[in-house]
């Protein structure tokens, strides 16, 4: 059996063992075991995968392909490169922090959870269209209930708002790979091989790019479909929250460079400008929306909108350096905004507040959570020696490298987000970890349970590992970008 496939199994699995385990106990038991085999799994598939690429040359290792339903064509195709490993590795550590972070969540719970897990990894790893929009569907079925069950505040408004605006997003997606398909001939649904064959007409291209980057882009918070995300990140659980900031908005990211920019080259060369305005009107936006939040969450969540509208503005510069900044950026991102998420679950969950204005001197009464969140917002400042310098600096360059204009000026523009973070960063900590102590009853509270801290401290182990040690990412990434670069430079 293919080890890309053991992927989805382990989930699975978990979930079926979910249905028999009755007492809370072993509810947490097996949740541990199965989020924890998935973490090791990805790491056996990471280790594979840089042995086989240094002796072959193919851009998809661990291939695998069995026909599904012949008549269509479609097929359970999967394979992965350097970008989907770190993706999978992103997916394996977020969801193994998150279960930690759910320690007392019910078993049903977990059993959405591992559901939408198994949407997530068979994302990762699916080379035909219609597998990778079957799972795509898988992820996002799960975040309803998760939601709408399990949150917090508006939590059904919130809940039905992300399924309808993700849902609609999925019938631009559908519509498109079924364009796809038809306009190349009717004969694969196979990623690598549509890309070989470069035959969908141009005049098809132009519709059909709009249609997969916009399916694509409602997931990734592209600007102005991006109102289902701080109503949805603020009342989801604090797990669900990790999962869907730090992974599946990088579902969206992922799936506008595998499939619209690297099937439509042509149209992404002469469109690109128009989603470049939207991106960076979105990257700018998500920041100055987080300077007026008073609730913690909002306030993240309206950073996802600006960093994750980075990774966008970033694919669509077209050029090596700056792609390989958005997937620095989807790891940096996915990890601090998982952290956040945490380490604001941990404070909720003792003084019952988000509002950064009853809150003050957590420094003194929670120490090790204020520590993590400093870090975290150090990191998403942008701050060297952690992952969000890294990533956004790469960005920043590849952009920079267009001679033209328009491209510069939006990155600049861009670049002035750094010190709009920094603001509502600082402000944040000063008033919320430094202040004045606003209500004395915190003052008996206490601080991270050890399953919080193994969750906080996995999270900043991987931050602080890429931010001093970048070069061990860019080695995976090596060669991953050559197809996509070759390809958009034909045209």
């Amino acid at each position: 059996m293919n080890i890309l496939s053991i992927l989805v199994i382990i989930p699975l699995l978990t979930l079926l063992a979910l249905f028999v385990s009755r007492n809370q106990r072993y509810v947490r038991t097996v949740a541990v075991a199965g989020f924890g085999l998935q973490l090791i799994c990805a790491v056996v598939v990471a280790v594979q995968f840089l042995q086989l690429r240094s002796v072959s040359d193919e851009a998809m290792l661990l291939f695998s392909d069995t026909v599904w339903y012949a008549p269509f064509n479609i097929h359970y195709t999967v394979g992965v490169d350097g970008i989907s490993v770190l993706m999978i590795l992103l997916s394996a550590v977020v969801a193994f922090a998150g279960v930690f972070s759910s320690w007392n969540m019910e078993r049903d719970f977990f059993a959405w959870y591992s559901l939408l897990s198994i949407g997530v990894f068979g994302y990762f790893i699916s080379l035909d269209l219609f597998t990778m929009f079957m799972f795509y569907e898988i992820a996002l079925i799960p975040m309803f209930l998760l939601i709408g069950v399990w949150g917090t505040g508006r939590k059904v408004y919130a809940a039905t708002k992300l399924t309808l605006m993700l849902m609609g997003g999925s019938a631009l997606l559908l519509t498109g790979i079924l364009g796809i398909y038809f306009t190349s001939g009717a004969t694969t649904m196979n990623i690598m091989e549509l890309a070989r064959m470069d035959s969908i007409p141009m005049h098809h291209q132009y519709w059909i790019f709009c249609l997969t980057f916009i399916g694509f882009g409602v997931l990734g918070a592209l600007f102005p479909f991006h109102t289902w995300s701080p109503d949805g990140h603020a009342s989801a659980p604090t797990s669900v929250s990790m999962l869907h900031a730090g992974v599946l908005m990088k579902l969206g990211g992922y799936g506008c460079f595998r499939v619209a920019i690297f099937l439509m080259p042509q149209a992404a060369h002469e469109l690109s400008w128009i989603f470049l305005i939207l991106t960076g009107i979105g990257v700018v936006y998500g920041a100055y929306g987080a300077v007026v939040q008073t609730d913690l969450k909002y306030m993240n969540a309206y950073s996802s909108v600006s960093h994750c509208g980075l990774v966008l503005f970033a694919i669509l510069m077209l050029n090596q350096t700056a792609m390989t900044g958005a997937v620095l950026q989807m790891l940096s991102h996915g990890l601090m905004t998982a952290l956040f998420f945490s380490l604001i679950g941990m404070i909720y969950g003792r003084t019952h507040t988000r509002d950064i204005r009853e809150m003050g001197g957590m420094m003194r009464i929670m120490p090790f959570a204020s520590v993590c969140y400093v870090i975290a917002g150090f990191a998403s400042l942008g701050l060297p020696g952690f992952s969000g310098f890294v990533a956004e600096m790469t960005i920043f360059i590849g952009s920079f490298e267009h001679a033209d204009l328009f491209r510069r000026v939006l990155t600049i523009l861009a670049t002035t987000t750094i010190v709009v973070t920094a603001v509502y960063i600082l402000r944040t900590v000063g008033k919320v970890f430094y202040g004045e102590v606003q209500n004395p009853a915190h003052l008996q509270l206490d601080d991270a349970h050890w399953y919080e801290r193994l969750s906080a401290v996995a999270l900043i182990a991987c931050i602080v590992a890429i931010g001093v040690w970048p070069s061990a990412v860019q080695g995976i990434l090596y060669d991953s970008f050559a197809p996509v670069v070759e390809h958009l430079n034909i045209f």
